[in-house]
């Protein structure tokens, strides 16, 4: 249609070089074209200056379908008094089935207004007979009409009570005059944008035209990824905790084995959280390939019959149970890893702080505030004569540093720690203590069959990354956060992350 219209504008411009299109509406009616289409050809033809063209615009009235009825019916005033002349009087509803509910509804108004009809019990009464009335909106249409709709056919104020009675609308038409251009020709020649192999081989590049190219334009925007609000957060409490003198555990490996898991930990084999209902087990590998046989040694030993002052749990340790593989349920399982190497690195043991921040899996029912999967933060300090007091001071300054100064500690029992403390912050929002953490000293039967001196203490805590982000975000369901229900406008929108340092 486009290329019709264009056409048919350019054979027009060829009759004579003075040539014009007066105004393109008729116009358009005239050749049979399509409007839209004939402003899309003198738009595209502008731009390589075939044609110039200036803008038209008109305004005139259009009728709405209320005002064709009153322009081929008469109003409905006067159909109303009409009908009651006839009958001599009519109850409303009689009314309603004579002329409609609309007319009925609309005349009876404006007859009572002009006290061309009283009421007479349940009947309406004409007070005039239909030769003493002037339909004068039918009139006032009729001369619209007449003058083809035009704006200055009737007077403002006349104009103003038409469109108060929705009979008609004024309408604003666009249009264009058209004349030749700078580049005329009676037939378009398209210019290439792209030089091409074909050009190249046949030699049509030397004399083909091209589209300027504009070097200054800015390309389309490209869209790059987007960190997660959890990956923020992450990064946030990654340098804070580096600020503290904190080296990252090496936390890439999800699978570990209940040994290091569990049994590393001091925790016995038959406790409730190694129970299928809370871990998630390998099937296939089932059993993990190997563990340092003389460390496996001690720590069997320490459950079976104790030391350091403990007596154990005083049962048979299980190999089988010890081998099996797992989806970690905290990132203690390193934890313990890093200790043993720390205990037996070359030239003997350093006192180290360490942290990690990665994934965990639990076998729990999932709700608006629990995962199978989640991330844990986890921080510990091994040292000589270490107490509870550099543990709590420890936390202090982490959750200070990422704007939570009121902190409260309760005892809490954990198979590894001892003593233990639950960790909980007030939260501000909303308005009460929330618990938001773990922490404790870790036990001597986890401590010294990795061979660490007697005199080294390893204080650690933990905390969900989940929680502060979901308060950081005022997020309340954390699967809004996590999993596959999460938006990823969410993730393109979500600001960046900055804990306030109260600690300044």
């Amino acid at each position: 249609m486009t290329e019709a219209s264009e056409s048919a504008i350019l054979t027009h411009l060829a009759s004579s070089p003075d040539a014009v299109i007066e105004d393109t509406f008729p116009w358009s009616e005239e050749k049979k074209l399509d409007h839209a289409a004939v402003v899309g050809a003198i738009k595209s033809l502008l731009a390589d200056e075939y044609v110039q063209a200036s803008n038209l615009s008109t305004s005139f009235y259009a009728l709405t379908e209320e005002g064709q009825s009153i322009l081929e019916n008469g109003a409905q005033e006067v159909i109303v008094l009409k009908a009651l002349n006839e009958a001599g009087k009519l109850s409303l509803p009689d009314l309603q089935a004579k002329v409609g509910k609309d007319v009925a509804k609309i005349g009876m108004g404006n007859c009572m207004k002009k006290k061309w009809v009283k009421k007479d019990g349940a009947d309406l009464v004409p007070l005039k007979k239909d030769d003493e009335v002037e339909d004068e909106v039918q009139t006032q249409l009729k001369k619209l009409a007449d003058a083809g709709f035009a704006e200055s056919a009737i007077s403002d104020k006349d104009a103003k009570d038409l469109k108060r009675r929705k009979v008609l609308n004024l309408v604003t038409r666009k249009s264009h005059k058209v004349t030749r251009g700078s580049k005329y020709a009676p037939q378009r020649v398209k210019k290439a944008a792209d030089l091409t192999k074909e050009m190249l081989d046949s030699g049509a590049w030397q004399t083909a035209e091209f589209k300027p190219y504009n070097f200054l334009t800015l390309g389309e925007k490209v869209g790059g990824g987007y960190l997660h609000p959890l990956l923020k957060v992450r990064a946030e409490f990654r340098k804070i905790l580096m600020e503290m003198g904190f080296h990252e555990m090496p936390t890439n490996k999800w699978v570990e084995s209940s040994f290091w898991n569990f049994d590393s930990l001091f925790q016995p084999q038959s406790h409730p959280a190694r129970d299928a209902h809370d871990t998630f087990f390998i099937k296939e590998p089932a059993q993990t390939v190997s563990v340092p046989e003389d460390y496996y040694e001690k720590v069997k030993s320490m459950h079976e019959v104790g030391g350091a002052g403990s007596i154990g749990y005083r049962y048979d340790f299980k190999r089988e149970e010890a081998m099996k593989n797992l989806l970690r349920t905290h990132t203690t399982a390193v934890s313990s890893q890093m200790l043993y190497k720390l205990a037996n690195q070359p030239g003997g043991f350093k006192p180290a702080r360490y942290f990690s921040i990665d994934r965990v899996f639990r076998n729990e029912t999932m709700d608006a505030t629990h995962l199978c999967e989640f991330h844990q933060v986890e921080g510990l300090v091994a040292d000589y004569d270490l107490s509870l007091g550099d543990l709590i001071g420890t936390i202090e300054t982490f959750f200070k540093k990422i704007g939570i100064t009121q902190l409260r500690f309760k005892p809490a029992f954990n198979p590894y720690t001892e003593p233990s403390m639950e960790i909980f912050g007030y939260h501000p929002d909303l308005k009460k203590w929330t618990e938001i953490g773990n922490s404790g000293m870790f036990r001597p039967e986890m401590l010294r069959p990795m061979g660490l001196p007697e005199n080294v203490r390893v204080i650690a805590w933990g905390l969900s990354l989940e929680r502060p982000t979901m308060i950081k975000y005022r997020i309340s369901n954390i699967r809004d956060l996590f999993g596959h229900k999460v938006e990823m406008a969410r993730t393109r929108t979500a600001p960046i992350c900055r804990f306030e340092d109260a600690t300044q």
